[in-house]
């Protein structure tokens, strides 16, 4: 494979079971809670920490293998890390940074080499300001060029964006574009940052407890897990319990039994009838009837309830539906500002919402284990 594999397993100190792949010019972004096992993970694959089994190979070369004895030092490996502190020395100019990280090249290519990598993130002009002369963006594209310039094979971030802004992090948002088109290398990112890492990566793969418990395409991830668990690390709050009813074949549909609703699925013959599920649905698959006019799939799995909650963010307005045939957890959606305005969406008002069978996802109700990759 042209990119870089890792199989890591260990039981303490801290527990992995983590299995993914990552293509030149691809992002994967590792998500998962706080003490899920991330970090350790790109200190593994940066030679940082050795576990004590597994595989890890970088365009066919092994870098680690417990079984056959290999493990490379981390300056073999060739790795770029970017942290969330940036880690720069702070006694050392921008260009200078950079050229610190040039032992491979000879010390006269260095400084131009340098300057390259600069003006590629825009930092022309700024190669001798030190990191405290610096705005936070700008020590966070400093650290990026200083792990281009090892020329890596493989560019891991940790937490790269947790430490600006909003507006700063939407430009380094493009700088991390503009590499990827520039550079074809396996980029690996860890966030806790659901909706950055739909934004920047190419795949996603689900961690808890150091265990990949999915990985693929973040519209998969995130509207198709795998377990309730996944579920649940993904932010997917529409998750609810079920039971099957009827399978129709001939109409592409299974039917299950939902707070006193039978809810139209897409045909899922897996599950056998009288089976418990667990079920999810996207914010995207609720459509809420208009009270002028029908809705467009107002015959599709209508739903009445309550609102107990519309919060006006912005131009959005979150609402949370309370089910009026007893579903305990309330159901949340969103629409624009002014169609919550111009439908009276406000707290106690009556509303109908239709739940799009192609939205709703069926799932075991327990995690059954970790799905290969």
């Amino acid at each position: 494979m042209n990119g870089i594999e890792v199989e890591l397993v260990q039981e303490g100190p801290i527990p992995l079971a983590a299995r993914f792949a990552c293509a030149a010019g691809e992002v994967l972004a590792l998500v998962g809670p706080s003490g899920s096992g991330k970090s350790t993970i790109l200190r593994c694959i940066a030679g940082i920490l050795s576990p004590r089994r597994g595989r890890i190979a970088v365009n066919g070369e092994v870098w680690f293998d417990s079984e056959r004895g290999v493990s490379l030092s981390p300056q073999v490996r060739a790795v770029g890390m970017v942290f969330q502190n940036y880690a720069l020395f702070p006694h050392m100019s921008a260009i200078g940074n950079v050229m610190a990280a040039m032992d491979h090249l000879p010390a006269p290519a260095r400084p131009a080499r340098a300057g390259e990598l600069l003006g590629l993130l825009h930092l022309a002009g700024l190669e001798n300001r030190r990191p405290a002369e610096l705005s936070g963006g700008q020590q966070q594209r400093v650290a990026l060029a200083r792990a281009m310039a090892r020329e890596p094979r493989v560019l891991l971030l940790d937490e790269p964006f947790s430490a600006v802004d909003k507006a700063t992090r939407q430009r380094l948002y493009r700088e991390i574009a503009g590499l990827r088109e520039k550079f074809s290398i396996p980029v690996i990112l860890v966030t806790h940052d659901i909706d950055e890492a739909i934004m920047l990566a190419d795949r996603m793969s689900v961690l808890h407890h150091g265990r990949t418990l999915q990985t693929g395409t973040p519209e998969a991830v995130t509207s198709r897990p795998l377990s309730p668990e996944v579920a649940r690390l993904v932010d997917l709050r529409n998750l609810f319990h079920g039971r099957i009813c009827e399978h129709r074949p001939q109409d592409g549909r299974s039917l299950i039994e939902w707070a006193g609703h039978r809810l139209e699925t897409g045909f899922q013959p897996d599950f056998a009838i009288g089976s418990e599920v667990a079920w999810v649905i996207p914010d995207g698959f609720i459509v809420p009837h208009r009270r002028d006019r029908p809705s467009r799939g107002e015959h599709e799995n209508p739903v009445r309830g309550r609102l107990a909650s519309v919060l006006h963010i912005g131009p959005t307005a979150h609402l949370a539906l309370r089910i009026e045939a007893g579903e305990p957890h309330p159901l949340f959606f969103s629409v624009p500002g002014h169609v919550a305005r111009r439908n009276g969406f406000v707290a106690g008002a009556e509303v109908v919402v239709s739940l799009l069978a192609q939205g709703i996802h069926l799932m075991p109700p327990r995690q059954s284990g970790a799905p290969p990759d």
